[in-house]
């Protein structure tokens, strides 16, 4: 069992490092400390129900479906190239990029952006639903498993977004958000490409 919880763990925590529109969002949150756990919580518990998907099987629904396939496809490029567009106009903007100076969103606005990036974003279907479920079929113990990949998320997003406030100190100046906003833009846009090219 310790051996699939941490083939669990290890798998996933190789796919969730890496950045991408989801980690984006959360480090900005931590940065501006702005809804911090809400936006944590949510994206541990979308990955622990989407992994909980993969382990039950559901990535044969999905492979069967290409054309629900195309539209999150589609409809999570659009998104992302929105929001790159919306991070560009923060980044060359020459106020209001300090977290002090910008109000702060609102919970609700917060929380449904971040289950837009979760839920709109394509790769998170395949490493999740797909790649994860797929690999803890192999597994004598899947569920665990499973469980051992969905700490793996909850650790990865409680680390990004609390350890993002040490970081703040070097985005004092709103120099440095600037250049934080424009990397974010070119992720987003590169995101975007990414999934209508592939």
């Amino acid at each position: 069992m310790l051996t699939s919880a941490v083939a669990g763990f290890s798998i996933s925590i190789a796919l969730i490092v890496a950045i991408g529109a989801q980690n984006a969002f959360v480090l900005r949150q931590g940065l501006r400390r702005e809804h911090v756990v809400p936006v944590v919580l949510t994206c541990a518990t979308s990955d622990a129900l989407l992994i909980t998907a993969g382990v039950a099987g559901f990535g044969s629904l999905v492979t069967g479906r290409p054309g629900l396939l195309a539209a999150i496809r589609w409809g999570g490029a659009a998104f992302l190239l929105c929001y790159a567009a919306l991070a560009a106009r923060r980044a060359l903007r020459p106020g209001g990029l300090l977290p002090t100076e910008r109000p702060p969103a609102t919970l609700g606005a917060t929380l449904l952006a971040c289950a837009t990036f979760t839920f709109l974003n394509p790769h998170v279907y395949l490493d999740t639903v797909l790649l994860l479920g797929g690999v803890a079929q192999q597994h004598p113990n899947r569920w665990v498993f499973g469980a051992g990949a969905a700490l793996a998320s909850v650790v990865w997003f409680t680390a990004l977004g609390a350890g993002a406030r040490r970081l703040a100190p070097l985005l004092a100046r709103a120099g440095a958000w600037r250049v934080l906003e424009g990397a974010i833009a070119v992720v987003m846009a590169g995101l975007a490409v990414a999934l209508l090219l592939g």
